[in-house]
């Protein structure tokens, strides 16, 4: 598989994860992983990370993952080639002094120019697979602060069936699973194409989760900050020239 190296040094490497790629193992399934990929690229990297260990005995291998995507989430991820830098990054992760920025189109228009969504996010009662905020969360063992930014770029519509369309940009302050997902959706404006949160039509041509994780700002092993950027892929510059502003 041809996954596009963004930027790489002797500690890690930032590459433009596809869409449809999952990042890792579950133990259930034998797709080809992103962690795959590391293994067969950067052999060096195997025991650099945490591995999972399964309550059936199976562990799971995760080399050089410091951080996830979604399967359906295009963009920017690091990866770790060593376990100095591994470390480095999980706590940078834990302090909260990496900075991810991410785009996405949603159903809807949103009215304010900018929307800071400070609500809780933890397992959804429905659905083991979903997350969510407000009163559908299961109990309070699950429940994790969350706060996202989220900034309107363009309001518009889908130039053949004229439904409205916002594209935003959202930086999430923590780290929860879905976390993107699940706000966009509390507040009434679901990505589009998210077959988990809504049950919405795909419009701008979109057959996957309307998400890409634009930038990343991180400290290098030398202590100085790196900005690194991931190139749209080809759904979301289609998407973009069918959307009429």
């Amino acid at each position: 598989m041809n996954i596009p190296i963004l930027f790489e040094d002797k500690h890690l490497l930032a590459i433009n994860k596809p869409a449809g790629l999952v990042v890792h193992g579950d133990g259930k399934s034998s797709n080809y992983t992103l962690a795959n990929w590391m293994l067969e690229n950067y052999p060096e990297s195997k025991d650099v990370g945490e591995p999972i260990d399964l309550q059936d005995g199976k562990t799971i291998l995760r080399p050089g993952i410091v951080h996830r995507l979604d399967k359906d989430t295009s963009g920017v991820m690091l990866l770790a080639k060593t376990q100095e830098i591994f470390m480095h990054l999980k706590e940078q992760f834990k302090n909260r002094e990496i900075e991810k920025t991410y785009h996405a189109f949603v159903y809807g228009n949103i009215k304010e120019d900018e929307v800071f969504i400070d609500a809780p996010i933890g397992r959804s009662g429905g659905n083991i697979r979903k997350w969510t905020s407000g009163k559908d969360m299961r109990n309070s063992k699950s429940v994790r602060d969350a706060e996202t930014y989220v900034k309107v770029l363009n309001r518009g519509q889908d130039s053949t069936v004229g439904e409205p369309i916002t594209f935003v940009e959202a930086k999430p302050k923590t780290g929860r699973t879905h976390q993107i997902r699940v706000h966009l959706n509390y507040i009434g404006r679901p990505i589009i194409a998210d077959s988990l949160y809504t049950k919405r039509g795909a419009v701008l041509g979109f057959t996957r989760l309307a998400l890409h994780a634009k930038e990343i700002s991180f400290i290098k092993m030398n202590n100085e900050r790196e900005i690194i950027t991931a190139e749209y892929p080809e759904d979301f510059l289609f998407a973009l020239q069918q959307f009429d502003k």
